[in-house]
């Protein structure tokens, strides 16, 4: 079954409203760095500001992340112009290229990314829904990547 190419740039723009809008809601409604259980012992909503990468690695270098998004979506765009035509490659780079606007909005925008969702369960970043789309993007890219390799 072939996506129709008019869809996957609707994901994109859904991606980044739901990500905004989810950001906008924790902004007003929890207090920066206020915990809020959502899922006891799982999932917590956490409002933090994150000036940095995962785990505030590279904290305050907006330049860097700044450049790097848009060298990732220039290459992002381009493959995802060459590759429409192979679903498991369109629907990864449809959410890379979502994910990463999403951040990148934030960061042009305000200097520093909004972050909530916090497993209680591990200790891993907080994270946000651009970086579950991201996050997904890169995981079905990957098994595009394997599918064909095993169909060449």
């Amino acid at each position: 079954m072939k996506l129709k190419k008019i869809s996957l740039p609707i994901v994109i723009v859904l991606g980044i409203i739901l990500d905004q809008v989810v950001k906008m809601a924790t902004v007003k409604n929890i207090k920066l760095s206020e915990q809020k259980p959502m899922l006891k012992g799982l999932l917590s909503l956490t409002h933090l500001q994150n000036d940095g990468a995962a785990w505030s690695i590279l904290e305050g270098q907006q330049w860097f992340f700044v450049l790097t998004t848009v060298l990732v979506l220039v290459v992002a765009i381009w493959f995802w112009l060459k590759n429409l035509s192979k679903n498991w490659y369109a629907i990864g780079l449809t959410l890379i290229i979502s994910g990463a606007l999403g951040n990148f909005i934030d960061r042009v925008r305000q200097g520093y990314v909004v972050d909530m969702f916090q497993l209680d369960f591990i200790n891993f970043p907080i994270f946000n829904v651009a970086d579950i789309l991201l996050s997904v993007g890169f995981v079905v890219l990957f098994i595009g990547i394997l599918i064909e390799k095993d169909e060449g």
